[in-house]
């Protein structure tokens, strides 16, 4: 796409490291932050003052924002635009299958395509260009972007054609990771209170049937070393999980453990505000009480 301008809003723990990549590839970007553009944008990259102005000068615009509100929010800002430039919405947000689908109904009455593409790899693969990208949008859109997001994203995958797609499939990755951070949790702390070494029982379920994502990354990374620096939130996890659950029960498919699941968290993060998601294992560990 010769000449295209990309627009990206929302330069935090994830979108700061994904503009980062796309600016340093060489794209030609847009950068525009609500808490702070100057501070927060990626060097290369033009900075927006406010949303009308980044509208008004890219053809596609990544978003990556906090929550379905504030995508809706921003959703409502850029429809009701007398003019503006951009044509496709790119949102990497995690948001939920309702919100996204709101989100395609109020932008697409104005003409603007949006595509569902939550992402997944957390801060570390955001930086290193290597997060998933869950791609839901017309068939063959993906492939006008294939340059942009291997900048980016290390695996970008059409999951359907459908807002909403890209968020069912995100929630329920989120939903296994936090649950493999419970169970690892409880696996971990029996394994201290028979006298056994942490690392040296990883290193055996790390070639056995009981390896997971906490047990290969989060567990030897952040919790063995006690630095518990995975750079993703408790109540960011703890959102994802109640989405997951409310979406599931919409869907009438069984929810017993996402219940389950989604209760741990939503005390653990009542228990340690403003804590990384990788501290579960000390509330898990200290008997899960809030």
């Amino acid at each position: 796409m010769t000449g295209h301008r990309y627009g990206f809003a929302g330069l935090g723990n994830m979108g700061g490291p994904m503009a980062t990549n796309i600016a340093g590839g060489g794209f030609d970007l847009v950068a525009y932050d609500k808490a702070g553009t100057r501070e927060r944008a990626p060097d290369g990259a033009e900075i927006a003052d406010t949303l009308a102005e980044v509208a008004a000068a890219v053809d596609s615009l990544f978003l990556c924002l906090p929550d379905g509100p504030v995508v809706l929010e921003v959703a409502a800002e850029l429809a009701a635009l007398p003019e503006r430039r951009v044509k496709t919405v790119i949102d990497l947000s995690t948001i939920g299958i309702k919100a996204a689908q709101e989100a395609n109904a109020l932008l697409g009455a104005a003409g603007i395509t949006y595509i569902d593409a939550p992402v997944s790899g957390g801060q570390a693969g955001a930086r290193a260009g290597t997060i998933t990208v869950m791609w839901a949008g017309p068939e063959g859109s993906m492939e006008d972007y294939r340059k942009i997001l291997k900048v980016f994203s290390g695996n970008p995958i059409h999951v359907g054609v459908r807002a909403g797609q890209g968020q069912a499939v995100k929630l329920l990755n989120n939903f296994l990771s936090a649950t493999a951070m419970v169970a690892t949790s409880e696996a971990m702390t029996f394994a201290v209170a028979q006298g056994l070494d942490m690392q040296t029982v990883l290193d055996v379920v790390n070639v056995s049937t009981g390896q997971n994502t906490a047990t290969r990354d989060k567990f030897p990374q952040r919790i063995v070393t006690g630095s518990y620096d995975a750079g993703f939130a408790t109540a960011l996890l703890t959102k994802d999980v109640r989405l997951y659950l409310e979406n599931v029960q919409d869907a009438g498919t069984p929810d017993a453990m996402g219940r389950l699941i989604a209760d741990i968290w939503r005390r653990a993060n009542e228990t340690m505000p403003g804590s990384d998601f990788t501290r579960i294992h000390e509330f898990i560990r200290d008997g899960g009480k809030d």
